[in-house]
């Protein structure tokens, strides 16, 4: 196998076997197929944050924003709930002492009452608008700060993490499942308490006119609860899964369309398709299962309804007179019923909305609670300037899933010295390099950067003195300008056209009709592989690091351009301390030593002439490299 890297075709079919209904396909793609029941939710999800309630309870404790003045809000919404009581009460009394009272029609009575029950109606408009203005302004600041802080986390996670979860996930993190709380909080959660509130204020009412007509409500609607309290676990295990099958659908949405045109170059139209299908016919099948609880609780809730009202109309015209109630009591009771069972009618959309909003909240804490394994210090120390020796130390690493990837490093790189890391796919070279950037910390052993431990040194400093260009050149979608800017603070247009300058790329530059105001796009695929890699370089010389990591990306780019890429890197070299990842043997050869990587271990170390007169490994991949040269001359 040669040193170079090869474009790679999308992970095998098999890898998306993630859940029951991966073998299932939607009955809209095949005739007489429908998807299983999903099977119990990820342990993983369930195991951290147990019971609505606790995730309630800990959602609240991470957002403090949702309780600035939350018992503010909650009295205005029993102030609005315990308003629409006064409704009843006045129809009541307008029925009794207004209308057929001994005295008959009393105007002077009645249109007062009227009045009175307009302003409460008033009143209530007022304050619930009042009310939802400022749970939504709560809401929406609470969300803005949950995404912003998902988002952060996320970026503090090492490569272990990263690896071990699927870029759609984290995405579907911060959006999705967050927006599943939008509508929770600025409405579902302020129903409960409304709702609440008013079932209280209308039972404690109706047992005031009429304690035998409250029981009879208050019996006939009681199993709900108990139906209610039985559903709620297999609920949320539902909608949890649910959310699991979103996530793996934006991770399938987000790779057929980045990896679009390695799909078609391969033909790997159908293949993509059917993995879509698959993730899509998975998240159908688990909302499908979670929507039939929905429909369970809608038909329940307006059929207890039904029957409270029923029985409380034939009791009360059967034994109303012999309780003592006036028709005007009645009406009222009716009135506060209907007002009563409300909730109830409600209760499908709000219970559905809670046990949606519930699994996102639980997904969103779970990436949060995933444990930093990088541990900036508090009060770091500060890099030296200029070129930086390298030391690793009995450095080994390995992934959460899989064998060691690294072991046994001793490294010594003195300051100023061009070392090339080469080796077979596979071999331990990214991992090395990722490392040295201390995007990951090894699991033992330690490397020292100018002499200082990089888990010691502050990360303002590490982040100046050590840089990495990474192999494809990752841009933003913005201009040329902003792009290298990245590369540090302060950076003005004179310091970005000194850099391309000093790289021998100012022709280059000059040679684009917008200069640095040039748009690159999205991953900055409207210039070419090899355009966006000279930026990615210009960006790393505006930093003017002491210890430069390169993950040489050459293969996928003509000769004309390797040239002027091979020079730009010559020149980035200069006066710095550079650990490259060569995967042309070229640069091997022109550089102070060689570090050679099989299986996770140095096996070689020298300069190119020596390695290749002591026929190991590093003159096999040279002699490979060689054959590959000539083949393409």
């Amino acid at each position: 196998m040669t040193p170079v890297q090869h474009a790679h075709a999308p992970a095998d079919d098999e890898s998306l076997r993630r859940s029951a209904e991966a073998d299932a396909t939607d009955p809209r793609f095949t005739e007489g197929a429908s998807p299983p029941p999903p099977a119990t939710p990820e342990v993983e999800d369930m195991t951290s944050l147990q019971g609505a309630l606790g995730v309630f309870r800990r959602g609240l404790a991470e957002s403090p924003e949702l309780r600035v003045g939350l018992g503010y809000t909650i009295g205005l919404a029993i102030a609005m709930a315990l308003g629409r009581l006064l409704v009843p009460v006045l129809l009541q009394q307008v029925v009794d002492r207004g209308l057929l009272g001994a005295d008959g029609f009393r105007p002077a009575f009645v249109y007062p009452a009227c009045a009175a029950a307009a302003v409460a109606v008033v009143f209530i408009y007022v304050a619930a608008r009042f009310t939802y203005a400022r749970m939504v302004t709560i809401s929406e600041g609470a969300l803005a700060s949950l995404r912003v802080r998902a988002f952060a986390h996320i970026h503090e996670l090492s490569i272990a993490e990263q690896t071990a979860h699927k870029r759609g996930v984290f995405v579907s993190r911060v959006t999705a499942d967050v927006d599943t709380l939008a509508q929770f909080l600025e409405w579902g959660g302020l129903s409960w308490v409304i709702s609440g509130a008013l079932m209280l204020g209308c039972a404690a009412a109706m047992f005031v006119y009429s304690w035998q007509l409250a029981l009879i409500t208050v019996a006939v609607v009681a199993p709900i609860v108990l139906v209610l309290r039985t559903m709620q676990r297999a609920m949320l295990g539902a909608y949890d899964r649910w959310r699991n099958r979103v996530s793996d659908t934006l991770s399938e949405v987000s790779e057929s369309v980045m990896g679009a045109a390695e799909v078609r170059a391969y033909g790997l139209e159908e293949r993509t398709d059917r993995r879509l299908r698959t993730a899509i016919a998975g998240q159908y099948g688990a909302e499908m299962y979670a929507q039939r609880f929905a429909a369970t609780v809608f038909p329940i809730a307006d059929l207890f309804g039904a029957m409270a009202i029923a029985a409380v109309v034939a009791v009360g015209a059967h034994y109303g007179r012999a309780w003592g109630l006036s028709l005007g009591d009645l009406v009222a009771f009716l009135f506060l019923v209907t007002l009563f069972l409300q909730p109830l009618m409600e209760l499908s959309e709000v219970f559905e909305q809670t046990q949606t909003a519930i699994a996102g909240w639980r997904k969103v804490l779970t990436v949060i609670d995933l444990p930093v394994e990088l541990d900036e210090p508090a009060h770091g120390v500060s890099l030296p300037a200029g070129p930086l020796p390298l030391r690793l130390e009995g450095v080994a690493y390995a992934y959460r899933e899989g064998g060691p990837v690294l072991e046994d490093i001793d490294v010594d790189v003195a300051a100023g010295a061009h070392v090339a890391v080469v080796g077979e796919t596979g071999s331990g070279k990214t991992t090395f390099a990722r490392l040295v950037s201390r995007l990951a910390d090894p699991s033992c052993g330690r490397i020292l950067v100018g002499g200082i431990d990089l888990r010691d040194a502050s990360p303002l400093s590490r982040r100046h003195a050590v840089r990495m260009v990474p192999q494809d050149g990752f841009l933003f979608d913005t201009s040329i300008r902003e792009n290298v800017r990245f590369g540090g603070d302060g950076v003005d247009d004179g310091d970005i056209v000194r850099a391309f300058a000093a790289l021998g790329l100012r022709e280059w530059l000059d040679s684009l009709p917008e200069g640095l105001d040039t748009r690159v796009g999205e991953r900055g695929e409207n210039i070419s592989v090899g355009e966006r890699q000279l930026v990615a370089l210009a960006r790393a010389q505006v930093a003017n690091p002491g210890l430069l990591i390169l993950d040489e990306a050459t293969s996928a780019v003509d000769p004309e351009t390797e040239r002027v890429i091979a020079d730009a890197l010559e020149r980035l070299s200069r006066g710095r301390t550079t650990v490259t990842i060569a995967h042309r043997l070229s640069t091997a050869e022109a550089a102070d030593s060689v570090l050679v990587f099989d299986a996770g271990r140095i096996v070689e170390r020298g300069d190119h002439r020596s390695l290749v007169a002591a026929r190991g490994v590093y003159a096999s991949l040279y002699e490979s490299w060689l054959g590959n040269t000539r083949a393409r001359a």
